[in-house]
């Protein structure tokens, strides 16, 4: 099992949930992000005054997949998040790390029949 962390743009949530949905990735959890990213703290002067730019808003997508659905879902996040065919700076990132052990709260299942 493998824990996929996506970080992408708010307004590609929606296109991505419906992806992962079509290859039968639906359980998700979404959370509210904001990021610096390479850009860090941003200043201008805008009529005498300076303004300092807060960071980023992005989204951060959680999902727990078993083995075989991996590679399957970061082509779906990565084709589906990015703008543009090649992409541009601030589409976002995917983590993936190992899950040891899933557990299903309701009946105790345990291992890749929970997830």
């Amino acid at each position: 099992m493998k824990l996929v962390i996506a970080i992408i743009q708010p307004t590609k949530l929606e296109a991505v949930r419906e992806a992962l949905d079509k290859i039968d990735v639906g359980r998700i959890t979404v959370c509210d992000a904001q990021t610096f990213g390479r850009r860090r703290e941003l200043t201008e002067v805008f009529r005498g005054r300076k303004s300092t730019i807060a960071p980023l808003r992005k989204v951060a997508l959680e999902i727990l997949v078993n083995d075989d659905f991996l590679d399957r879902t970061i082509e779906t996040i990565a084709g589906t998040a990015r703008t543009g065919p090649e992409g541009t700076l601030g589409d976002g990132k995917i983590f993936v790390l190992p899950a040891d052990q899933a557990i299903q709260l309701g009946d105790a299942t345990r291992g890749p029949g929970a997830v």
